[in-house]
């Protein structure tokens, strides 16, 4: 009999050690983040960037960096100053709202959606180039 308790219990103790992975550690169930519908938290969240963009001269002016770009000699400039020649209007600027640092890569989208503001026959609608 005691022989018998003695398989029994080495038979308990090596089905016991046994580890079948069947599922993930987390339950089965896969985990890539929040529903995409989700709002964004952390490193997801997209940075927004507030404009003043400028129809007439085709500037950019961004608010939070305070600093403009505009096109010279064929490529996109930034600067803290705008060259003399270029002269703003307040009422000439429309607010847009980014989620890029180089908003000049829409130039062309910008341009026919706000250039119709302009058209008054005041020579307007040709952007600053040098």
């Amino acid at each position: 009999m005691t022989k018998q308790i003695l398989v029994l219990a080495a038979a308990l103790i090596l089905t016991g050690c046994v580890v079948v992975k069947d599922r993930d550690s987390n339950g089965g169930i896969e985990r890539g983040g929040p529903p995409p519908w989700a709002p964004a938290h952390g490193h997801r969240v997209k940075q927004m960037h507030r404009y003043y963009y400028y129809p007439s001269v085709g500037v950019y002016y961004d608010l939070s960096a305070r600093t403009y770009f505009f096109m010279s000699g064929g490529t996109w400039q930034v600067s803290a100053t705008l060259p003399a020649r270029v002269v703003l209007e307040a009422s000439d600027a429309v607010t847009l709202e980014l989620d890029t640092d180089t908003p000049y890569h829409y130039y062309e989208d910008h341009q026919k959606k706000y250039q119709k503001k302009n058209k008054k026959g005041k020579g307007r609608g040709k952007p600053f180039d040098n």
